[in-house]
């Protein structure tokens, strides 16, 4: 049976950005619709190493940039919402590290530029050694200095499952969805299986996916650009906990490595950084013999004997930039009744719920639709990536 659903605000991409924008908005008295072509948090999200970057990684040759200073907040602003007492409730969402880490594996350059690190984010950035060291450090062939920084490491599934929550009965699953443009060029409705959404607003928030849905809608601007990464992904029984930047010659961290859970009781390494941009165009055994002579090096009392390898192929969409540079913040463009938005980092989500807000706001768009009842089907939130990868 055919029906429309009328609602204020209907979302189109529900990773990350697109979930905590939803639930701000219910919080705010809108009816909201989101629609996912996938699994929730299936694109860029649930391929996060889940760092609520502080910008430290932005400031390592000496001085505060502006992508630094826009994203500072972000850490206090997560840490609020997992304690219940931020804009959304997260106490649901598992920590996986209370901290992240800087380390230099003591050459002098990289011993230098963990120094103006600390120089630059005086109170962010703090040296740590002996018992405070993570336990990968904690062995007495390691002769490097460590930091440890006020930023946080979240296991994104269960931050995915906890926004779902949160937007229960408003999540919507097509994977046909279409925009229909209406005679005045505007979005008239979007189209799915069982009927139409119309809605004041239209939201875009749908990372790589928001190209297809501008050409789908005959609309070429904002553009998108993709910054693309070749992922290590290192999986063992017995790798020790470890959140860390690892400190090299350039103003880019050499190596980051985040652990994760699997779901047979062992851990994943997840390398990125230098690695995981040099590595984009190489085959993956490269790469893997490449991470593989990184760590034995940086950590050689770490035994990777036993453990599997494999490579995951990333996309970072972001709006398009002069050249290829990362933007410094989220970005939300408005054209006619849509915003078209990308957070251009995990940590920006909320950044990116508030500048919807804030055009919502200048737009004069307040709460207006009754709850709409459907029976559409929800999504399911996306698998781990290292599930995936060592099946």
């Amino acid at each position: 049976m055919s029906t429309t659903l009328e609602t204020d605000i209907c979302i189109l991409g529900g990773g990350i950005a697109g979930l905590w924008l939803n639930a701000r908005l219910r919080q705010q008295g809108f009816q909201t619709l989101l629609i996912e072509h996938g699994a929730l948090g299936g694109g860029q999200s649930v391929k996060s190493q889940g760092i609520i970057h502080g910008g430290t990684k932005y400031a390592l040759h000496g001085s505060l940039t502006t992508a630094a200073e826009a994203i500072s907040g972000m850490p206090a602003r997560w840490r609020a919402c997992l304690q219940g007492q931020g804009e959304l409730d997260l106490r649901g969402a598992r920590l996986l590290s209370q901290h992240h880490y800087l380390w230099s594996p003591g050459s002098l350059i990289s011993n230098l530029a963990g120094f103006f690190a600390s120089k630059a984010l005086r109170g962010r950035v703090e040296a740590v050694k002996g018992e405070q060291l993570p336990a990968a450090f904690a062995n007495r062939a390691f002769k490097g200095k460590v930091y440890r920084l006020d930023e946080l490491v979240l296991d994104v599934p269960s931050v995915l499952q906890q926004l779902a929550e949160l937007g229960a009965g408003s999540l919507i699953a097509d994977s046909h969805a279409q925009i229909e443009r209406g005679a005045n060029g505007e979005i008239s409705s979007v189209q799915v299986q069982g009927g139409k959404i119309r809605a004041q607003r239209y939201v875009l928030t749908a990372g790589e996916g928001n190209e297809a849905l501008l050409s789908d809608w005959g609309v070429s601007e904002p553009r998108m650009q993709r910054r693309p990464l070749q992922m290590v992904l290192v999986k063992g029984p017995a790798l020790p906990a470890l959140y860390a930047h690892c400190l090299g010659n350039s103003p880019k961290p050499r190596l980051t490595i985040t652990t994760h859970p699997c779901s047979d009781g062992q851990w994943c390494w997840y390398l990125g950084g230098e690695l995981a941009e040099q590595g984009v165009g190489q085959s993956a055994d490269n790469l893997i013999t490449k991470a593989r002579n990184e760590l034995t090096e940086l950590l050689p009392w770490v035994d990777l004997s036993a453990c599997q390898w494999a490579t995951l192929e990333v996309n970072r969409a972001e709006p398009a930039q002069s050249g290829l540079v990362r933007p410094d913040s989220a970005y939300v463009q408005a054209i006619g009744n849509a915003l078209i938005g990308w957070p251009t980092k995990l940590a920006l989500a909320p950044n990116l719920s508030d500048l919807v807000i804030e055009q919502l706001a200048r737009q004069a768009i307040t709460p207006q639709a009754s709850v709409s009842q459907h029976e559409l089907t929800p999504p399911s939130v996306a698998a781990p990536a290292w599930e995936s990868c060592f099946r």
